[in-house]
Order: structure tokens, then sequence, then C-alpha cells
């Protein structure tokens, strides 16, 4: 069962000190337990492609009621890009319209996380 941030850095413990970037969609049921760990992309070293048709379609496909997504920064530096703030909203406006909730985005590395609900990005 997923109740907080500190849950999904735990869970994807085996990609935090990955050389590239993961970009991973938690599967969740209505009452937070894990349905599924999808890996949706493998990129480079500090960026990944993510497209909302490519998560969606594992959490339809798992009957999610909603995901987290998740994804490393293989730098150690936790701060979110741009490009990840621009995802998240993306993917966040993609479930309301799918209707399964994106409960948060959560960046992994080696030493710590970043969870956007926490720093009150959502």
């Amino acid at each position: 069962m997923i109740k907080c941030p500190e849950d999904v850095y735990e869970l994807t413990r085996t990609y935090r000190t990955k050389r590239q970037e993961h970009f991973i969609v938690i599967t969740l049921n209505g009452a937070h337990d894990v349905i599924k760990r999808h890996v949706i992309t493998i990129g480079i070293v500090n960026r990944t492609i993510v497209h909302p048709r490519e998560v969606f379609i594992k959490a339809i496909k798992d009957y999610a009621v909603s995901i987290m997504l998740v994804h490393n920064h293989p730098s150690g530096n936790a701060v979110p890009s741009p490009e990840d703030v621009d995802i998240t909203k993306r993917l966040k406006e993609a479930g309301k319209i799918i209707g399964i909730d994106v409960l948060d985005h959560i960046i992994i590395t080696k030493k710590c996380y970043y969870s956007f609900v926490e720093n009150g990005v959502f």
C-alpha cells in the first residue's frame, strides 16, 4: 500500500542508482494498493521522453484507479527540471480526462527524493 512518498521511494529503490533515467508508473487500486510497477521509458543520463499514451495504457490495462509517477535523476540532484514540471502537468490533465488520478510525481536519487505534492507543485 502506498501511504506516502517514502513508500514509493522504497518501492523503487532498484532505480535509484541507474545511470540512465527510468520513467516508472505505479498503478494503484481504490485502496492505494499497488497493482503493478511499469517502466515506461528508459532514456539517457539526463533525459527521457514520456508521452501520456504510454503512461495511461498501462493504467487502463491494470484497471487502475490512480497512479504514481516516478523517475530517477542519475545526477543525484532531485530538483525537477522545467521539462519534469511540464510533463507532470500534462499527465495530471490527461488523467483527469480519462478518470485516473495522478497522485504524485516522485523524483528519486541515490540519497533522497522530491515529491511534487510535498513541495506544493500539485
